[in-house]
């Protein structure tokens, strides 16, 4: 089981459906409404810089695996 639907279980026990259907009602008119805030194409560059950040990592990652490769070697 992932984590998200671990975290979902947790909640079942907790919140009725029907108030668990106003929070995700809410979230998402809440992201729709800061969505309107800001400028046109502003989602767009911040996607495109969090794959940038994640693609250094990436890097970063593969960087350190292939050193630790050569020095086992």
């Amino acid at each position: 089981m992932d984590e998200k639907t671990a975290r979902q279980k947790k909640y079942e026990d907790r919140f009725p459906e029907e108030a668990r259907q106003h929070f995700r009602a809410a979230r998402e008119e809440m992201r729709k409404g800061l969505e309107t805030l800001l400028p046109v194409g502003f989602l767009e560059h911040r996607r495109s810089a969090r794959r940038e950040m994640l693609l250094a990592w990436r890097s970063m990652l593969d960087a350190a695996i292939q050193r630790t490769d050569e020095k086992s070697a």
